[in-house]
């Protein structure tokens, strides 16, 4: 059975994970980086702070995110 993580854990306990980011992401550390676990699941984590601690997601979750993201659900966080 594949390990389970949970919200808070530091990245570091993750020395199986492969994170990527966004190939939009800036040279400034500005982005965010995931990395699907053998649980099923996914990690999320803030590129500045990669031994920090990570929000972990289920697919499903994750599904209704991006679908979110793509329809452009949450461009009003960032207007200015």
């Amino acid at each position: 059975m594949a390990e389970r993580f949970v919200n808070g854990t530091s990245a570091d306990l993750l020395s199986r994970a492969s994170w990527r980011k966004s190939k939009r992401s800036g040279a400034l550390g500005n982005c965010v980086e995931v990395a699907p676990l053998d649980s099923g699941e996914v990690a999320v984590r803030n590129s500045r702070f990669p031994d920090g601690p990570v929000l972990v997601y289920t697919k499903a979750e994750m599904a209704a995110f991006l679908a979110g993201a793509k329809d452009g659900e949450f461009d009003d966080v960032i207007a200015q």
